[in-house]
């Protein structure tokens, strides 16, 4: 059986006016250095305050908030989570 001859597409160009204008690539700055410091901070006192919270059974850091602690420390560490996603 004779072999098909394999057909090759052209390489897609969109429309002049279509096409983005070329630019030279612009360089963004590094990062402050307080940025991934608040971050680790952070995360070290989100997990500071759930450890405390279970070793004392609910009575510290704050006993009237009761289970509101844990978001306190869960929402400290999604915090730096936020801040370490703008680290460059």
């Amino acid at each position: 059986m004779p072999k098909s001859t394999v057909r090759k597409k052209k390489v897609y160009t969109p429309p002049a006016d279509v096409r983005p204008a070329t630019t030279t690539a612009v360089r963004k700055k590094p990062s402050h250095v307080a940025l991934p410091i608040t971050a680790v901070a952070l995360i070290v006192l989100g997990i500071g305050w759930l450890v405390v919270y279970y070793l004392s059974e609910g009575a510290y850091p704050v006993a009237s908030w009761k289970y509101w602690n844990l978001a306190v420390g869960f929402g400290g560490m999604v915090a730096a989570l936020g801040i370490l996603s703008r680290w460059r």
